[in-house]
């Protein structure tokens, strides 16, 4: 998969810049690459504009990643080095699933100012029990790959150094293909338990009653991530 970025303001000065990222700059100095999860790599990722006025964010292209063969380190420095070519002056991160996961875990490797507040979308920071009982069988370990591997089991994620800002959330609704490889404990989005979600340091952490492939997609969601990514916190 190709590497893109998403360049949406998330100023006073305009709601939210669509598409090329050199337009965004003349008009904000803030930008958002979103971080697709296990599998989701060059799909768009439904970040709307707000109904109450609050800054949201583009349908374009999110920042795409090979998530199974690389290793943790190499997607995390290719993480890094499209943040330091984007002109913006500050870089807000949505990562959703293994996104959220590579955003924290790029800071770990590759520490930068430049990054503002984060927002993890059914990110499984602490384990996953789904992943877990796939890498049962071999098919099962290829599917989940090195990045997901390294970056939850191998070099876990112990918690936050409170540096940033960070926000987390989990989904309610028991719907999704990771309740199918084993049992997962509730409440659970279908893939990610929310326990999974609760990493220590995080600013603060909501669950929200949708699925796993809903976090991407519900409106509710995308207002809630566009407030943090303003405010640093969700709305009350």
């Amino acid at each position: 998969a190709r590497c893109g970025l998403v360049a949406v303001c998330v100023g006073d000065a305009e709601p939210w810049v669509p598409g090329d990222p050199a337009v965004m700059t003349r008009r904000c100095n803030e930008a958002v690459p979103v971080l697709p999860g296990l599998g989701m790599t060059g799909r768009q990722l439904g970040l709307r504009p707000s109904s109450r006025g609050q800054p949201g964010g583009s349908n374009a292209e999110t920042f795409s990643y090979p998530t199974i063969n690389p290793p943790l380190t190499e997607n995390a420095r290719r993480l890094r080095r499209s943040i330091d070519a984007l002109p913006a002056d500050v870089v807000h991160l949505v990562g959703h699933s293994l996104g959220g996961v590579l955003a924290l875990q790029m800071l770990n490797l590759f520490p930068t100012d430049k990054v503002g507040r984060i927002v993890c979308l059914g990110s499984p920071l602490v384990d996953s029990s789904a992943a877990r009982h796939l890498a049962r069988w071999r098919v099962g370990r290829k599917i989940i790959g090195r990045t997901l591997s390294e970056g939850v089991f191998h070099q876990p994620l112990i918690s936050t150094d409170g540096s940033h800002d960070v926000g987390v959330i989990a989904g309610s609704v028991a719907v999704g293909l990771g309740a199918v490889v084993g049992k997962l404990e509730s409440p659970h989005d279908g893939v990610v338990t929310v326990r999974e979600t609760q990493l220590s340091g995080v600013t603060e952490h909501i669950v929200m009653p949708v699925n796993h492939v809903g976090l991407v997609f519900s409106s509710k969601v995308a207002d809630q991530t566009a407030h943090f990514l303003r405010f640093g916190r969700f709305r009350a």
